[in-house]
C-alpha cells in the first residue's frame, strides 16, 4: 500500500497559504490556485509547510489522503516553477505557428486547425515542429497536450502525428506482397 501521504509539504520562498474552512488557497509568483479539501482529510500546519493526514481508517479516507497530498504538492510546484509539456509534429507539412493568441495547426488536412490559448498558458513553438505548453497547473497544461494530440493521433504504420516527447509509438509492419 502507498504511503504517499506521510511525506511532508515544504513551502519554498514566495508561496502563500489561506485557509477559509474547507478551501485552501495558495499564491505564488506563478499566480493562485486552490482546492477543496474533503472532510475526512486534515491539514496540519508544520514550521517550514504543512502535512497531510487522515481523521479515519475507512478506504475512502486512505486513498484521499495521498491524493490530497499529491494535488498540493503539485500545486506549489507549479506556482514556483510552472509544469511544461513539449510535443513533437512528424510528418511532411505538419507546422505549427502561434500568431496573436491562437495556435495554428497545419496537420495534412484541408484547413488549418485553429486553437485560442487559454489564459494562464504560455504556449512556444522553437521549431516549426515542435510545441511547449507550460502552465502552472500540471492537469491545464496536460489537458491541452491532449487536445492538441487528438486532432492527430500518431499512426502505427509511417509513425505520423502529433507525438508528446519522450512517447514512444509501437509500430507495425505494413502488407507483404
Amino acid at each position: 500500500m502507498s504511503r504517499v501521504g506521510k511525506h511532508e509539504i515544504k513551502f519554498p520562498q514566495g508561496i502563500t497559504m489561506m485557509q477559509e474552512g474547507s478551501l485552501l488557497k495558495f499564491k505564488g509568483k506563478l499566480g493562485e490556485d486552490a482546492i477543496e479539501i474533503p472532510s475526512c482529510v486534515e491539514i496540519l500546519k508544520i514550521e517550514a509547510g504543512l502535512k497531510v493526514a487522515s481523521k479515519d481508517n475507512t478506504k475512502f479516507a486512505r486513498s484521499m489522503w495521498g491524493t490530497i497530498q499529491r494535488r498540493i504538492s503539485n500545486i506549489v510546484k507549479g506556482l514556483t516553477e510552472g509544469f511544461t509539456v513539449s510535443l513533437k509534429l512528424e510528418g511532411v507539412g505538419y507546422k505549427a505557428a502561434i500568431s496573436g493568441n491562437k495556435l495554428t495547426l497545419q496537420l495534412g488536412y484541408s484547413h488549418d486547425i485553429v486553437y485560442p490559448i487559454p489564459n494562464g498558458v504560455t504556449i512556444k513553438c522553437s521549431e516549426p515542429t515542435v510545441i511547449m505548453i507550460t502552465s502552472s497547473s500540471k492537469q491545464q497544461a496536460g489537458e491541452i497536450a491532449a487536445v492538441l494530440r487528438s486532432y492527430r493521433k500518431p499512426e502505427p504504420y509511417k509513425g505520423k502525428g502529433v507525438i508528446r516527447v519522450g512517447e514512444f509509438v509501437v509500430r507495425k509492419e505494413g502488407k507483404k506482397k
